[in-house]
Protein backbone atom coordinates (compact mmCIF):
# COMPACT_ATOMS: atom_id res chain seq x y z
CA UNK A 1 0.00 0.00 0.00
CA UNK A 2 1.28 3.89 -1.20
CA UNK A 3 2.22 5.65 2.48
CA UNK A 4 -0.24 9.13 1.77
CA UNK A 5 2.12 12.05 2.02
CA UNK A 6 0.36 14.71 3.60
CA UNK A 7 2.43 18.20 2.02
CA UNK A 8 2.53 21.87 2.91
CA UNK A 9 3.02 24.74 0.92
CA UNK A 10 2.88 27.69 2.84
CA UNK A 11 3.84 29.69 -0.53
CA UNK A 12 5.00 33.63 -0.12
CA UNK A 13 4.43 33.66 3.60
CA UNK A 14 6.07 32.65 6.73
CA UNK A 15 9.67 34.45 6.65
CA UNK A 16 12.05 32.92 9.27
CA UNK A 17 10.85 33.67 12.24
CA UNK A 18 7.38 32.59 11.66
CA UNK A 19 8.50 29.92 10.02
CA UNK A 20 10.95 28.36 12.81
CA UNK A 21 7.77 29.16 15.38
CA UNK A 22 5.73 27.32 13.06
CA UNK A 23 7.79 24.40 12.43
CA UNK A 24 9.39 23.74 16.00
CA UNK A 25 5.12 23.57 17.26
CA UNK A 26 4.19 21.21 14.36
CA UNK A 27 7.30 18.71 15.58
CA UNK A 28 6.64 19.40 19.31
CA UNK A 29 2.99 18.24 18.28
CA UNK A 30 4.35 14.84 17.21
CA UNK A 31 7.35 14.23 19.20
CA UNK A 32 5.98 11.63 21.39
CA UNK A 33 3.64 10.01 18.58
CA UNK A 34 4.26 7.94 15.64
CA UNK A 35 3.37 8.74 11.75
CA UNK A 36 3.42 5.86 9.25
CA UNK A 37 2.50 7.85 6.86
CA UNK A 38 4.85 10.76 5.25
CA UNK A 39 4.74 14.81 6.64
CA UNK A 40 6.14 17.14 4.58
CA UNK A 41 6.54 21.46 4.60
CA UNK A 42 7.67 23.23 1.72
CA UNK A 43 8.69 27.02 3.08
CA UNK A 44 9.50 30.29 1.41
CA UNK A 45 13.24 29.79 0.26
CA UNK A 46 14.23 32.15 3.01
CA UNK A 47 13.02 29.82 5.50
CA UNK A 48 14.13 26.23 4.83
CA UNK A 49 16.97 26.49 6.74
CA UNK A 50 15.45 27.15 9.90
CA UNK A 51 12.54 24.91 9.00
CA UNK A 52 15.44 21.81 8.23
CA UNK A 53 16.69 22.95 11.94
CA UNK A 54 13.28 22.74 13.64
CA UNK A 55 12.59 19.23 11.66
CA UNK A 56 15.82 17.84 12.52
CA UNK A 57 15.10 15.44 15.33
CA UNK A 58 11.64 14.62 13.76
CA UNK A 59 10.13 12.69 11.39
CA UNK A 60 8.83 15.93 9.14
CA UNK A 61 10.84 16.59 5.89
CA UNK A 62 11.37 19.24 3.88
CA UNK A 63 11.22 20.91 0.52
CA UNK A 64 11.19 23.39 -1.56
CA UNK A 65 8.15 25.16 -3.89
CA UNK A 66 10.60 25.67 -7.67
CA UNK A 67 13.89 24.91 -8.50
CA UNK A 68 16.44 25.76 -11.64
CA UNK A 69 16.89 23.52 -14.38
CA UNK A 70 20.83 24.68 -14.56
CA UNK A 71 23.28 23.99 -12.01
CA UNK A 72 24.68 27.39 -10.86
CA UNK A 73 26.09 30.40 -13.19
CA UNK A 74 24.27 33.65 -14.18
CA UNK A 75 20.63 32.95 -13.07
CA UNK A 76 19.71 35.65 -10.66
CA UNK A 77 17.07 34.98 -8.20
CA UNK A 78 16.74 31.05 -9.58
CA UNK A 79 17.54 28.27 -6.41
CA UNK A 80 19.75 25.05 -8.07
CA UNK A 81 19.08 21.43 -7.21
CA UNK A 82 22.27 21.59 -5.86
CA UNK A 83 21.66 24.10 -2.96
CA UNK A 84 18.46 22.37 -1.89
CA UNK A 85 20.72 18.95 -1.79
CA UNK A 86 22.53 20.65 0.85
CA UNK A 87 19.91 22.28 2.67
CA UNK A 88 18.70 17.77 2.41
CA UNK A 89 15.50 18.91 0.72
CA UNK A 90 13.90 16.05 -0.45
CA UNK A 91 10.83 17.29 -2.50
CA UNK A 92 10.51 20.14 -4.81
CA UNK A 93 7.26 21.40 -6.31
CA UNK A 94 6.88 22.31 -9.52
CA UNK A 95 4.88 23.46 -12.10
CA UNK A 96 2.21 24.83 -9.48
CA UNK A 97 -0.56 26.78 -11.39
CA UNK A 98 0.40 29.60 -10.23
CA UNK A 99 4.08 29.30 -11.67
CA UNK A 100 1.79 28.68 -15.12
CA UNK A 101 -0.20 31.41 -14.86
CA UNK A 102 2.01 34.16 -13.45
CA UNK A 103 5.49 33.20 -14.16
CA UNK A 104 4.37 31.64 -17.77
CA UNK A 105 6.29 28.45 -17.34
CA UNK A 106 5.61 26.27 -19.85
CA UNK A 107 5.16 22.49 -19.94
CA UNK A 108 8.16 22.03 -21.55
CA UNK A 109 10.64 23.72 -19.06
CA UNK A 110 8.34 22.32 -16.40
CA UNK A 111 9.22 19.00 -18.04
CA UNK A 112 13.01 20.03 -17.96
CA UNK A 113 12.50 20.96 -14.18
CA UNK A 114 11.22 17.52 -13.45
CA UNK A 115 14.34 15.50 -14.99
CA UNK A 116 16.39 17.49 -13.37
CA UNK A 117 15.33 17.02 -9.72
CA UNK A 118 14.94 13.52 -10.70
CA UNK A 119 18.19 13.05 -12.28
CA UNK A 120 19.70 14.47 -8.23
CA UNK A 121 17.43 12.26 -6.37
CA UNK A 122 14.95 15.17 -4.98
CA UNK A 123 11.86 14.15 -5.25
CA UNK A 124 9.40 16.62 -7.96
CA UNK A 125 6.01 17.06 -6.68
CA UNK A 126 4.54 17.75 -10.42
CA UNK A 127 1.28 20.35 -10.20
CA UNK A 128 -1.70 19.49 -12.76
CA UNK A 129 -5.22 20.83 -13.18
CA UNK A 130 -7.51 22.80 -14.93
CA UNK A 131 -8.84 26.29 -14.79
CA UNK A 132 -13.01 27.41 -13.80
CA UNK A 133 -13.74 27.53 -17.94
CA UNK A 134 -11.90 24.66 -18.93
CA UNK A 135 -13.77 22.82 -16.23
CA UNK A 136 -17.34 24.39 -17.41
CA UNK A 137 -16.63 23.22 -21.12
CA UNK A 138 -15.76 19.64 -19.75
CA UNK A 139 -11.91 20.14 -21.15
CA UNK A 140 -10.48 18.98 -18.04
CA UNK A 141 -9.09 15.85 -18.98
CA UNK A 142 -7.72 17.09 -22.40
CA UNK A 143 -5.50 20.08 -19.86
CA UNK A 144 -4.55 17.37 -17.46
CA UNK A 145 -3.63 14.90 -20.16
CA UNK A 146 -1.77 17.82 -22.08
CA UNK A 147 0.16 19.11 -19.15
CA UNK A 148 1.19 15.22 -17.78
CA UNK A 149 2.22 13.99 -21.32
CA UNK A 150 4.76 16.78 -21.76
CA UNK A 151 6.52 14.97 -18.25
CA UNK A 152 6.16 11.73 -18.84
CA UNK A 153 7.37 11.98 -22.52
CA UNK A 154 10.65 12.95 -20.86
CA UNK A 155 10.72 10.98 -17.80
CA UNK A 156 12.03 7.03 -16.93
CA UNK A 157 9.25 4.96 -15.43
CA UNK A 158 11.68 4.00 -13.42
CA UNK A 159 11.56 6.67 -11.37
CA UNK A 160 7.84 6.47 -10.54
CA UNK A 161 8.24 5.73 -6.75
CA UNK A 162 10.11 9.21 -6.38
CA UNK A 163 7.58 10.79 -8.85
CA UNK A 164 4.72 12.50 -7.09
CA UNK A 165 1.80 14.22 -9.19
CA UNK A 166 -1.00 16.96 -7.15
CA UNK A 167 -4.02 17.25 -8.77
CA UNK A 168 -5.16 20.69 -8.11
CA UNK A 169 -8.08 22.31 -9.88
CA UNK A 170 -7.46 25.80 -10.00
CA UNK A 171 -10.96 26.83 -9.65
CA UNK A 172 -10.66 25.73 -6.05
CA UNK A 173 -7.32 26.64 -5.04
CA UNK A 174 -7.51 29.39 -1.89
CA UNK A 175 -11.35 30.09 -2.90
CA UNK A 176 -12.79 27.75 -0.48
CA UNK A 177 -14.21 25.48 -3.13
CA UNK A 178 -13.51 22.20 -3.14
CA UNK A 179 -13.60 19.33 -5.83
CA UNK A 180 -16.22 16.76 -4.26
CA UNK A 181 -15.07 13.48 -3.53
CA UNK A 182 -16.47 11.83 -6.42
CA UNK A 183 -14.58 14.56 -8.72
CA UNK A 184 -11.41 14.17 -7.07
CA UNK A 185 -11.82 10.13 -7.10
CA UNK A 186 -12.65 10.44 -11.40
CA UNK A 187 -9.79 12.78 -12.17
CA UNK A 188 -6.97 10.94 -9.86
CA UNK A 189 -8.10 7.64 -11.71
CA UNK A 190 -7.64 9.66 -15.09
CA UNK A 191 -4.15 10.48 -14.00
CA UNK A 192 -3.45 6.93 -12.70
CA UNK A 193 -4.75 5.27 -15.93
CA UNK A 194 -2.72 7.99 -18.40
CA UNK A 195 0.66 6.92 -16.62
CA UNK A 196 -0.72 3.18 -16.65
CA UNK A 197 -1.00 4.54 -20.84
CA UNK A 198 2.51 5.76 -20.95
CA UNK A 199 5.19 3.78 -18.66
CA UNK A 200 2.84 0.86 -17.10
CA UNK A 201 0.51 -0.37 -15.36
CA UNK A 202 2.95 -1.22 -12.22
CA UNK A 203 4.74 1.74 -12.47
CA UNK A 204 1.05 4.12 -12.15
CA UNK A 205 0.71 2.24 -8.88
CA UNK A 206 3.81 3.60 -7.38
CA UNK A 207 3.32 7.04 -8.54
CA UNK A 208 1.44 8.78 -5.12
CA UNK A 209 -1.20 10.94 -6.51
CA UNK A 210 -2.51 14.16 -4.27
CA UNK A 211 -5.27 16.22 -3.85
CA UNK A 212 -4.06 19.89 -4.25
CA UNK A 213 -7.42 21.85 -4.23
CA UNK A 214 -8.37 23.40 -0.49
CA UNK A 215 -7.94 20.28 1.82
CA UNK A 216 -8.52 20.96 5.32
CA UNK A 217 -9.89 19.10 8.16
CA UNK A 218 -13.19 19.22 7.58
CA UNK A 219 -13.19 17.45 4.55
CA UNK A 220 -9.78 15.61 4.51
CA UNK A 221 -11.34 12.11 6.03
CA UNK A 222 -13.70 11.96 2.87
CA UNK A 223 -10.95 13.20 0.20
CA UNK A 224 -7.95 10.53 1.46
CA UNK A 225 -10.45 7.80 1.72
CA UNK A 226 -10.59 7.72 -1.96
CA UNK A 227 -8.78 4.66 -3.50
CA UNK A 228 -6.78 6.91 -6.08
CA UNK A 229 -5.92 9.80 -3.99
CA UNK A 230 -2.60 9.53 -1.75
CA UNK A 231 -2.18 12.97 0.09
CA UNK A 232 -2.94 16.26 -0.20
CA UNK A 233 -0.79 19.42 -1.22
CA UNK A 234 -2.24 21.85 1.81
CA UNK A 235 -2.25 25.37 1.39
CA UNK A 236 -3.99 27.56 4.08
CA UNK A 237 -4.51 24.54 6.30
CA UNK A 238 -1.16 24.17 6.65
CA UNK A 239 -0.12 27.47 7.96
CA UNK A 240 -1.28 26.24 11.24
CA UNK A 241 0.03 23.64 13.52
CA UNK A 242 -3.20 22.80 14.33
CA UNK A 243 -5.19 22.26 11.22
CA UNK A 244 -2.34 20.82 9.18
CA UNK A 245 -1.70 18.36 12.60
CA UNK A 246 -5.69 17.19 12.39
CA UNK A 247 -5.05 16.44 8.88
CA UNK A 248 -2.04 13.97 9.94
CA UNK A 249 -4.02 12.61 12.04
CA UNK A 250 -6.98 11.89 9.73
CA UNK A 251 -4.44 10.61 7.29
CA UNK A 252 -3.18 8.09 9.90
CA UNK A 253 -6.61 7.13 11.05
CA UNK A 254 -7.62 6.37 7.30
CA UNK A 255 -4.36 4.03 6.41
CA UNK A 256 -5.04 2.00 9.91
Amino acid sequence: MRKLLIAGNWKMNAGPTEAKVLADEMAEMWKSKDFNNEALICPPYVSLPFVVKSFRDSFFKTGAQNVYTEDNGAFTGEISTSMLKELTCDYVIIGHSERREYFQESDEFIASKVVKSLNESIRPILCVGEKLEERKANDQKTVVGTQLKAVLSQVDEKHAEDFVVAYEPVWAIGTGETASPEQAQEMHAFIRSLIAENWSPDAADKVRILYGGSMKPANAEELLSQKDVDGGLIGGASLKAGSFSEIMAIAEQTTK
